[in-house]
């Protein structure tokens, strides 16, 4: 009797693949240097000292002055209206080598895809073999792809705009933290007759489990914590979440602007309209009178047949969010290359301005958008990836199941068969330290289960989806209202 038995050998291959396969074939190298996507080369000083009118010989294209013996240097200046066309190319391997934050990008979609991998063979695994006391170690994979996401990528994006002196980035995160707190807040308090989350009877059965729990312990206890205190910690998470995802939903709503501009086919347009509007269709899921109560109850006069049950509505709001979640990634490039982009666009103000700038702003001003294109990416990718194994843990914690007409028995919140048998069961006097050491481990996890119950993950992890979803919504909304209205052309 194994407590993960094939489960780790698959976890071993997989550290193995992570290891040795990966750093030679990426898919994150390859949704960069695969081609499609051109970046604008910054200018030389004799390019632009051609294009200026001056002279190649540098005594004459500047003036040098003395002091204290030395010569000090005045950088070289040229008017704004220069006919300046960058030249473009493609995204390169080498490249790479000079993007900030290009080793946290890629660690990100390979782990992302290695943890995708091991949860598609784990949940084919648990289907085929259908094994009782086994822990479901993809649910491990999906815990650390949302820590490295949360806690290492956005949370070190987002320090970084805090070490921004005499900006507004710090104000803007603090400010939408703020509004996301008092936002959750409110959501918090809203009947499940509008917002059908579960937290409520989640929260009503672990206490009560907690409860049973302590009283089998000898302890007298009313509960692990209030429900309060629970409301308010769920308040203070996501306000974090709210204000790590700020300036994602802000470029995602330039992006978006700039490549609507970019695609002439009508196809792209509408695809790139669902793709914005994507955590607008993850929020109505959960919204009950637009979702559930028409598909439960729908108005087809005096005689209402739902359209389905509710274990398969469960399971198509699944799907969709996911098919959503592919449609984000396969819109990835051309984000990328409306941002890319964004170097053209600068040089084409500046010829507008009168005056002069110096060659070194010039080509600062255009190569630091090809230089921080991993942080674009990560800012489109992070959002991406927690909607999409917070998803995956709503699947697995919350016992749903893939298919659109599920069986009853895989839809029931409570297991209650195989772990407390083992729990009774005595060892015999001849097993060995191994079993009684397995014995241990899943007695303990019997009893976390019993606390920790599917109804209690349905109810935090929906809610948890649905407001990654609504506050990537919120911001890109918010974006979009800024850089349409709020800043000239």
């Amino acid at each position: 009797m194994g407590v993960i038995g094939v489960q780790l050998v698959v976890t071993m291959v997989m550290a193995s693949i992570i290891q040795k396969i990966i750093p030679h074939y990426s898919l994150a190298r390859w949704l960069l240097c695969s081609g499609s996507l051109r970046w604008y080369q910054h200018p030389t000083e004799e390019e632009l000292r051609i294009l200026a009118g001056k002279q190649q010989k540098g005594s004459k294209g500047r003036k040098d002055r003395k002091y204290n013996g030395h010569i000090e240097n005045k950088p070289l200046t040229i008017p704004k209206d220069i006919d300046l066309h960058l030249e473009t190319k493609s995204v390169t391997e080498m490249d790479t080598l000079a993007l900030h934050y290009f080793p946290e990008y890629q660690w990100l979609v390979d782990f992302t895809v290695a943890a995708t991998v091991v949860y598609l063979v784990t949940e084919a695994y648990y289907s085929w073999m259908k094994p009782l006391q086994e822990m479901n170690i993809s649910i491990v994979w999906c815990l650390l792809v949302l820590a490295f996401a949360i806690s290492k990528i956005l949370f070190s994006l987002t320090t970084h705009y805090f070490r921004v002196e005499d900006a507004g980035e710090r104000s803007l995160c603090v400010t939408f933290g703020f509004f996301f707190f008092v936002k959750a807040m409110a959501i918090l308090i809203v009947t499940e007759n509008y917002l059908e989350f579960g937290l409520e009877s989640g929260f009503s059965n672990f206490s009560e489990s907690a409860v049973q729990f302590f009283e089998k312990q000898g302890l007298e206890s009313r509960g692990p914590v209030s429900k309060l205190t629970f409301k308010l910690f769920l308040a203070v998470l996501c306000s974090l979440i709210g204000a790590f995802l700020t300036f994602p939903g802000l470029r995602l709503a330039q992006m978006h602007l700039d490549a609507l501009s970019l695609a002439p086919e009508k196809i792209t347009q509408t695809l790139l309209h669902i793709n914005f509007l994507s955590p607008l269709l993850m929020v109505l899921l959960w919204v009950k009178p637009i979702t559930k109560d028409y598909i439960m109850n729908p108005p087809l006069g005096k005689e209402t047949v739902p359209l389905m049950s509710e274990a398969t509505f469960d399971t198509v709001r699944l799907w969709i969010i996911i098919l959503l979640c592919a449609l984000r990634l396969a819109m990835m490039r051309s984000h990328l290359q409306a941002y890319l982009n964004l170097a053209q666009k600068c040089v084409d103000k500046m010829k507008k301005e009168v005056g002069r700038i110096s060659t070194v702003e010039l080509q600062k001003m255009v190569a630091r958008v090809f230089y921080y294109l991993c942080v674009i990416a990560l800012q489109y990718v992070a959002p991406l990836v927690m909607l999409l194994h917070m998803t995956l843990l709503l699947k697995t914690l919350g016992n749903y199941s893939w298919g659109i007409y599920p069986d009853s028995s895989s839809n029931s919140l409570m297991d209650n068969s195989p772990l407390r048998d083992s729990v009774n069961s005595e060892p015999s006097p001849d097993d060995g330290k191994m079993q009684l050491t397995v014995l241990e481990l899943t007695m303990a996890l019997g009893s976390l289960k019993n606390i920790f119950t599917p109804l209690l993950f349905r109810g935090l992890l929906s809610f948890l989806t649905w407001w990654i979803a609504a506050c990537l919504f919120s911001t890109s909304l918010f974006g979009l209202f800024y850089h349409q209205y709020l800043t000239t052309a």
